[in-house]
């Protein structure tokens, strides 16, 4: 056995599958080729409600190399599944426009494409509604909001103390429908054979999707294969199963070869998922000096009529200041759109834009310094459940990052810094999001050869997950990291939960650890000797998990902007992004600061550009590609910058790491917004931050 005193954990580790990335060894979902390679091309419905009546195919299928044409009425049986949204052309009916009703598969895509572009399915088309309305009648309490948190709570009596408090502020903020757009678009590859389902996909969870697909085909899990080694970007888009997955493994059945399915950029915008729109009422009650006495958070969201997605929009709110009174409420309305899912950071990025806009109004109100403000409402424990938090340094992200942005010299009057035609003024918000961990499996070998290899499904969407979990075997190893070979993406490998919701480091690497920490102690009772055959062992950590002490356990941020609005036409820039964070140990600096950085201008984008904009005739959206669906780019972040505080949290996990995944994206929103304010004295409180909404 290999003994080092070199710690892994904490040093700026290059990428361990950097080399293969760049050269292009590093082989993607769609770049798999199969023997008896097939391409499948999915027609979408053009209604948003309705039923199919009939589908011609005869000329579909006179296109030469066209070898099927698959709609409901030939489909191949799924399973009865709750999952609805994935009983792909198991009915007529049509729920919203862009769904799946057919599917070509042909020798070529350009004959796979050709052939769909000739069926014209026959529909009863029906009155579709896609308004997202805070008064709609069919309005209701969902039982519980993404993951498991009850829709409503309520604490005190918040309507008697927003009656008598001194400043009160009220205040109703929207954002829109936004999509993700990964680097890599969602594709997979689908072959059956006599051991079952072998899927090439682009996801977030091996385990977890071949867990959704098995039950979907009257399967055991162990029969249903799902490799994904490199995932280019999810943003939460890739966490869970999609119908095109589904699609392409029901049409290799009918067929009886691999089927190839890549989705189009387009097809995105229907079929992966996108983050609802929200409604947010935000109250706050304060004395003159900004101590909080009432919060009040409603919101209005939208789901399909096929699934229920609630996001969490309104639960952070529940933890993140100091009231004794307090409400909180989610409601849904089922419409005629596809189903929300996950994007970056759900509930908290739309959540914290609402709350802390409002806080800033309320500093604004009080006129006190929005950074004093929040210290002011800093809990002793955690609101929402009563625990203490595992650690909390909100106050030292909002004063670290004062320091380092120049905060104190600020001028609280809106609308006066002028340089030419621009109007400057800066901004700040606090961000949050909890740290979770979930169980997971591994394994760790000693190799003959002095070298070890660790085994887990993980995922790496580009995060650099598997660099950070070499580090941690390499340190609970004792052992170089030259030596140390991880294994990922594969559900054949030991089962690992889903790269979401800040969780894969702190899960995987807990199980890694174990799996480590059990092999060497199984090396060090052999003498230090490895068997000819090598040695393993295995860990599980949902026991370990479920004993865990009780604590709040979140990570904390603070994000400060600069931004320049032109006076005469109300473009803005952000001219300056700085975040602070707390997030426990941060494994890898280098990896960490490109998240860190990548959340902020996911933040920056949300706030100035990106906006799904439905069309309530057609039922569609319409700005479905990257032409139109503006994003941020390089000319739109000249100066983004991330640190972090040191943070010894000994509550977390063996490697003492928060996710760091999502944080960077949840106060960034509203800190722009709050700019915006102080550049101009124009309160924005409809995302995004268009020009007519700045020039009156």
């Amino acid at each position: 056995m290999t003994t080092t005193d070199v710690r892994y954990v904490g040093s700026a580790l290059d990428r361990v599958d950097g080399v293969e990335k760049v050269t292009g060894a590093a082989r993607f979902a769609f770049e798999y080729r199969p023997r008896d390679l097939t391409y499948a091309a999915p027609v979408q419905a053009t209604i948003a409600r309705g039923e199919i009546k009939g589908l011609d195919a005869g000329a579909a299928l006179k296109v030469p190399g066209v070898i099927a044409v698959i709609w409901h009425g030939n489909a191949p049986r799924l399973a009865p599944s709750d999952a609805a949204e994935l009983s792909v052309l198991q009915s007529p009916r049509v729920a919203y426009r862009g769904q799946y009703v057919a599917v070509v598969v042909a020798e070529t895509l350009e004959a796979a494409q050709e052939a769909a572009a000739l069926l014209r399915p026959e529909y009863a088309e029906e009155g579709h509604d896609v308004e997202l309305r805070a008064d709609h009648p069919r309005l209701y309490r969902p039982e519980h909001v993404n993951p498991r948190y009850p829709a409503d709570d309520e604490r005190g009596d918040p309507d008697a103390a927003l009656a008598s408090s001194p400043v009160v502020v009220d205040a109703t903020y929207t954002t829109p429908a936004e999509h993700n757009n990964p680097m890599e678009p969602h594709a997979a590859i689908a072959e059956w054979d006599a051991g079952g389902l072998t899927v090439h996909d682009s996801t977030q969870q091996p385990s977890g999707l071949r867990g959704q697909l098995a039950p979907l085909f009257g399967m055991p899990p162990e029969q249903v294969r799902v490799i994904a080694p490199y995932v280019g970007g999810g943003f939460g888009s890739k966490g869970r199963a999609h119908p095109y997955v589904v699609l392409a493994a029901l049409a290799a059945k009918q067929v009886g070869r691999p089927v190839k399915l890549a989705v189009t950029r387009r097809e995105m915008f229907a079929v992966t998922g996108y983050r609802t729109p929200t409604i947010q009422r935000v109250r706050l009650g304060a004395e003159a000096d900004g101590r909080l006495g009432a919060i009040v958070h409603e919101v209005w969201e939208q789901t399909s009529t096929l699934a229920e997605f609630a996001e969490q929009t309104a639960v952070v709110t529940r933890m993140m200041y100091a009231a004794p009174h307090r409400r909180t409420t989610h409601r849904l309305v089922r419409l005629d759109v596809p189903t929300p899912s996950w994007m970056r950071a759900p509930g908290e990025t739309p959540g914290m834009f609402a709350l802390e806009s409002a806080m800033d109004e309320l500093a604004v109100a009080c006129g006190v310094d929005p950074i004093e403000l929040r210290a002011r409402n800093e809990p002793a424990a955690d609101p929402d459940t009563g625990l203490p938090f595992s650690s909390r340094n909100l106050l030292a992200c909002l004063r670290e990052g004062a320091g380092r942005f120049g905060w104190e010299d600020r001028d609280p009057r809106p609308g006066v810094r002028r340089r030419g035609g621009l109007l400057y003024g800066t901004g700040v918000a606090s961000s949050t999001y909890p740290a979770y961990r979930a169980p997971a499996q591994a394994t760790a070998r000693a190799e003959p050869d002095g070298s070890y290899t660790v085994r887990i499904a993980a995922a790496d969407i580009g995060t650099g997950a598997k660099t950070v979990l070499t580090q941690i075997a390499a340190d609970a190893l004792r052992a170089p990291v030259a030596l140390v070979r991880v294994e990922i993406g594969d559900s054949a490998l030991p089962q690992a939960p889903v790269a979401g919701g800040s969780m894969g480091t702190a899960s995987w690497g807990t199980a890694v650890v174990r799996a480590c920490e059990a092999l060497t102690r199984e090396l060090e009772e052999s003498g230090g000797r490895v068997p000819p055959g090598g040695a393993e062992a295995s860990a599980a950590t949902a026991q370990e998990i479920k004993e865990q002490e009780k604590y709040a356990r979140h990570a904390f941020g603070a994000q400060f902007a600069e931004v320049a609005v032109d006076a005469a036409t109300g473009e803005t820039r952000v001219t300056r992004l700085l975040g602070v964070f707390a997030a426990g140990r941060i494994v890898n600096p280098k990896t960490a600061r490109s998240q860190f950085v990548g959340g902020m201008t996911m933040g920056l984008s949300m706030a100035l550009m990106e906006e799904s904009v439905m069309d309530d005739r057609f039922g569609d959206y319409l700005n479905h590609d990257l032409a139109q669906y503006h994003i941020a780019a390089h000319a739109d972040v000249p100066d983004v910058r991330a640190y972090w505080v040191e943070e010894d949290d000994p509550h977390l996990n063996p490697m003492g790491a928060k996710g760091i995944g999502e944080i960077g994206i949840v106060g960034t929103a509203a800190a722009v917004a709050n700019a915006v304010h102080h550049a101009t004295g124009v309160r924005v409180r409809d995302l995004p931050i268009r020009l007519d909404r700045l020039v009156r």
